[in-house]
């Protein structure tokens, strides 16, 4: 004869197991989101940086060949493709100097002007808020730091 099944006499786990379980999760998300943004933040700063100091070399370049830096109106777009207002259009450099104008990290255009209130020039992003000015990951991030 066989015993009816019960309840009490089946495998599983208790709700404290569960809870402790949880809980343990839980924490090590917490770590991991304490540990990991911040290096986020910081990459895409850098990144930022890298795709200025891209933009500043074929900047350079622009104006050893065309004897001038592109004007503001016409921006970093100067580097893909020549400005109608070249004095000397046969000095633009067959292809352009960039071959596609990057966005900075947060997906915003970088800015340019001519002549810079920093510098000669100014390649600048906004950093993450897309405004102008502000601290931390917000702070402008531009070719003079």
């Amino acid at each position: 004869m066989t015993r009816p099944h019960r309840y009490s006499d089946e495998e599983g786990f208790t709700l404290v197991e569960i809870m402790v379980v949880v809980a343990i999760i839980g924490l090590l998300t917490t770590f991991v989101v304490l540990n990991v943004l911040p290096s986020q933040d910081k990459a895409m700063r850098e990144k930022a940086r890298a795709d200025i100091a891209t933009l500043q070399q074929a900047i350079e370049m622009y104006r050893i060949d065309n004897m001038t830096f592109p004007r503001t109106e016409d921006g970093l777009q100067a580097l893909v493709t020549p400005p109608s207002t070249l004095a000397r259009p046969d000095r633009y450099r067959s292809g352009g100097y960039i071959q596609k104008l990057p966005r900075d990290p947060w997906g915003n255009p970088y800015q340019y002007t001519f002549p810079g209130t920093r510098g000669r020039f100014d390649i600048f992003s906004f950093g993450a808020d897309g405004r102008e000015g502000g601290e931390g990951n917000d702070a402008d991030i531009g070719n003079w730091e």
